[in-house]
């Protein structure tokens, strides 16, 4: 807003300068001569329309007789140079350098060829032109540089911020790599010492065997993700059946299905997707003391669908959302897409997660 009052301001002070030069002149000169400054206002928006505007104008007041320096035009080559129109500017000031003599002929006085191309060189001098291009050429390209260094400087600080991610992602896996790999192993040892000795191996400490395998695994795959390791990709879609197989493990009665075509998934949905599942079975085997969970996986032309269902212990309706589905909300929410979990009147809970395949 303060610019465009700015462009005003000058406009009106080069028509004032223009009008004060061009006495003695014609009324219709005087009005040419203050169109010309008036029409600098829109020298940011329109460069080029206003470069020829001050030209047309410039040779209809010299041709009424006013013998005045093409102020406007000088402006206007500026402002189309600093736009970056150089064949256009080089191109117009030609063609003025070339009509100005044949303006002033036209003019009331009475000039032979020579005055006129005599009074041409005064109204609008080579130096001029030259100066006015280059300092709307300067500032463009110092414009320019200022750019550069401004993107260079946003580039610079995303370059650090992921590398100081990657060096928070690398602490934490080597810290929680070696608190997961002991007790594992302590799982591991419990596991192998108890069939050594032919006893019965508790079902609580395979899972926990199994799950420190698990986060492990995990661990390594997040940190190959941060550093964008194509060799280890993130899980997907096509991960989740180890996802059954392993609550299956546990002795729950797990069964996967999945319809439709899985062509152009979006990565995001394919790992949103395997998480979704992956905590879905995780707090049934937690808190739902379930015998059987279905998983139901849909894709559609414009969505994947994923649903959870078991026959276990449903949480009450207004039950505080533990931590794992509020992840869940904020995954799918994030992607565009929606949520349900909530008991089913058949008995047990059921999740439902649609992600949209385009996203938003």
């Amino acid at each position: 807003m303060n610019r465009r009052w700015l462009d005003w301001v000058i406009a009106t002070g080069v028509a004032a300068s223009l009008v004060v030069a061009g006495h003695p002149a014609t009324a219709p000169g005087y009005a040419l001569l203050a169109a010309s400054g008036l029409v600098l206002a829109a020298r940011r928006t329109a460069p080029r329309t206003v470069l020829v505007a001050t030209g047309v104008l410039a040779l209809g007041y010299q041709a009424t007789g006013a013998d005045v320096p093409v102020i406007a035009f000088l402006f206007a080559v500026y402002a189309a140079m600093r736009a970056g129109h150089r064949l256009f500017t080089l191109t117009s000031s030609v063609l003025m350098l070339a009509t100005l003599p044949l303006a002033a002929l036209l003019s009331p006085r009475d000039l032979t060829t020579y005055e006129a191309f005599d009074q041409t060189r005064d109204v609008l001098q080579i130096a001029w032109l030259i100066a006015a291009a280059a300092a709307g050429e300067a500032l463009r390209q110092a414009e320019r540089r200022a750019d550069e260094a401004e993107r260079t400087k946003e580039e610079t600080a995303r370059r650090r911020a992921g590398e100081e991610r990657l060096h928070i992602a690398r602490e934490l896996h080597d810290s929680l790599t070696h608190q997961i790999s002991v007790i594992k192993l302590q799982a591991e040892v419990a596991v192998h010492l108890a069939r050594k000795r032919g006893e019965d191996v508790p079902e609580s400490l395979v899972v926990i065997r199994d799950a420190g395998r698990e986060a492990a695994r995990e661990l390594r795959a997040t940190l190959e993700a941060l550093r964008d390791d194509d060799k280890n990709p993130p899980h997907g879609i096509k991960d989740v059946p180890d996802l059954v197989e392993r609550a299956r493990s546990t002795g729950l009665d797990a069964e996967l299905t999945i319809e439709g075509r899985h062509d152009d998934v979006p990565a995001a949905v394919e790992r949103t997707a395997y998480r979704i599942v992956q905590e879905s079975l995780t707090n049934i085997a937690r808190h739902a003391a379930a015998a059987t969970a279905h998983v139901h996986i849909d894709y559609r032309p414009d969505a994947v669908v994923i649903k959870v269902d078991d026959d276990g212990k449903a949480a009450p309706e207004n039950a505080e959302p533990g931590v794992g589905l509020l992840g869940m909300r904020e995954r799918v929410t994030a992607l565009g897409g929606h949520l349900q979990a909530a008991p089913r009147t058949e008995g047990g809970f059921r999740v439902r997660a649609e992600l949209p395949v385009a996203q938003p």
